[in-house]
């Protein structure tokens, strides 16, 4: 039987799970900026991250994933 999520979503903040095994971690963050930099750190060291977007109440908005940034 698969467990339930202990938690809920907060009206706007952003959202991104951290696909890993057996647990998936979901992180979020108040803004965007912050969000995006978790993101694209998780992808730098190799993770598998699924950005989820700013959660409005009933459903994910800004669902498009950031593009990775060329800064070095």
């Amino acid at each position: 039987m698969r467990r339930k999520k202990g938690f809920d979503y907060g009206k706007g903040k952003y959202y991104l799970t951290i696909v890993d095994f057996p647990n998936n971690v979901t992180l979020h963050r108040i803004e965007k900026a912050a969000a995006t930099r978790a993101y694209e750190h998780y992808i730098a060291i190799g993770k598998k991250v699924e950005w989820l977007g700013k959660w409005d109440g009933k459903k994910f908005i800004e669902a498009k994933a950031p593009q990775a940034s060329t800064a070095a």
